[in-house]
């Protein structure tokens, strides 16, 4: 596994918040269902991704150099 990717690409983390935020809700006496849970995650994945995106989209749209070899 040589492969790297961006923390809010991995399945693992936005599990993890769902993980938290349904603790959370447990204290708040709420109960979020394993398959709520699983929904939740990727819907936060696809989010997260979209937003990327649009970070990408917009820095490239903004930048001021041109994309290209330094020679």
């Amino acid at each position: 596994m040589n492969e790297f990717k961006a923390l809010t690409q991995s399945k693992t983390f936005w599990g993890a918040i769902v993980a938290l935020g349904g603790s959370a809700l447990t204290l708040g006496h709420y109960s979020l269902s394993t398959a709520d849970a699983a929904q939740a995650v990727d819907l936060l994945s696809g989010i997260a991704g979209a937003v990327g995106g649009l970070i990408a989209i917009y820095g490239r749209v903004t930048a001021s150099k041109k994309i290209g070899s330094a020679s």
